[in-house]
């Protein structure tokens, strides 16, 4: 996920948001993990937009991509600068209409926007976890997501959302949590990753672990590993445009020169963008936790789900209405894995749509403003609700 943050030119914002946090599994009631260890107390950062309405049918659950967090729209303050992340998408009269839905989205568990992960503080030792977190998979992410489900006192999902890791949470939550989701959308995502993501993953995360000051990841309250960190952030951020896209936007253009330095500097435009992406990335992001939320991932398979032995067996568990995107741009996860998710849903027998997108952007093309991705979004999401028979308590 890069940093496709707009302001939307329409003026239409849920405005002034407030980040809200969730505590839970308290030893000795820790959370168990896909891993085998246990982890408490754990803290969700979260946000909600809209109304939730008394029968609480409402309901659309945001997940977000690998380097995402929970303020997905508005603006912390008046002269906040920065909107939430999916600000196009999210809002009054907008695919996610707030006006009509209660969405909610919250950081994953593992994660540095305020969620339990690595630099949080270890009750046992009262020092940042570093290295001593335990593993996390999206599973453990879902399985969190559904203690803040209950506390906010929702039991059954209308609609689930996300695209990349985001969607790898919409299938886990469809099939391990199939009794409260109404429908899913799934854009820009597979079923498991393929050895292209995991290598691109594996070089990221040995970057930082050749950043001297990673320090095995005890860092915290020394130097960053900022550069390790940066070269993770662009190896990144390359996957996630496309050829195409590069091409448009940078060329073989010099960056504020006529001719080559011939010295290891900044000659093309693309570099410098890279450069900048990294620099902009160590000031936000924690390093231990992009290792630790890539390695979740890659280990991602949806078709390990309880040992099934196939998606379709996976797919047959849950009783969600699916609607599948993925954009023509997209290397990182083609458009071929979301046939093959579609195939095995419609295999086991579930209600589901599929449409690929025409985009020049890459990967990232689900989080640029897009009218035809909002027109399916709102369509599908206005149809569940319909379906659902409380389009009168609107």
């Amino acid at each position: 996920m890069s940093e496709y943050i707009t302001h939307d030119q329409s003026g239409r914002s849920v405005g002034i948001v407030e980040k809200q946090f969730f505590t839970f599994a308290h030893p000795p009631n820790e959370m168990p993990l896909d891993s085998g260890a246990r982890l408490g107390p754990i803290t969700l950062a979260y946000e909600t937009y809209g109304t939730l309405n008394p029968d609480c049918s409402n309901v659309v659950l945001v997940l977000h991509a690998l380097t995402g967090d929970s303020h997905a729209a508005g603006y912390y303050s008046k002269d906040d600068d920065k909107p939430g992340w999916w600000e196009n998408m999210i809002g009054p009269g907008k695919g996610i209409d707030t006006d009509h839905y209660f969405v909610v989205c919250s950081n994953v568990l593992g994660g540095c926007m305020g969620s339990t992960g690595p630099c949080a503080v270890n009750p046992q030792t009262g020092m940042p976890y570093g290295m001593d977190f335990p593993f996390v998979t999206i599973g453990d992410m879902v399985r969190a997501q559904k203690a803040l489900m209950e506390h906010l006192g929702i039991d059954r999902i209308l609609c689930l959302i996300g695209g990349s890791m985001g969607g790898m949470q919409v299938l886990q939550w469809c099939v391990q949590y199939p009794e409260n989701v109404c429908s899913a959308i799934a854009l820009a995502t597979t079923m498991r990753h393929s050895a292209l993501s995991i290598a691109f993953n594996e070089v990221a995360r040995q970057a930082i672990a050749a950043d001297p000051n990673w320090n095995q990841g005890d860092y915290y309250g020394k130097k960053q590993p900022d550069v390790g960190l940066s070269v993770a952030r662009m190896i990144g951020h390359i996957t996630y445009l496309s050829d195409e896209a590069m091409r448009r936007k940078f060329g073989r253009r010099l960056q504020d020169k006529e001719d080559f330095s011939y010295q290891f500097d900044v000659d093309f435009q693309v570099e410098s963008y890279l450069r900048h992406q990294g620099a902009k990335f160590v000031e936000r992001f924690d390093a231990n936790s992009f290792l630790y939320i890539t390695k979740a991932a890659d280990y991602f398979d949806l078709t390990r789900f309880r040992r099934a032995d196939s998606p379709v067996t996976v797919f047959s568990a849950s009783r969600a209405k699916f609607m599948v995107v993925s954009f023509t741009s997209d290397w990182l996860y083609p458009t071929y894995q979301s046939r093959e998710m579609v195939q095995a849903m419609k295999k086991s027998g579930r209600d589901v749509s599929f449409c690929e997108i025409e985009a020049e952007w890459g990967h990232d093309a689900f989080l640029l403003p897009n009218q035809r991705l909002t027109n399916l979004v709102r369509g599908f999401i206005d149809s569940v609700y319909e379906d659902t028979g409380k389009q009168a308590a609107l």
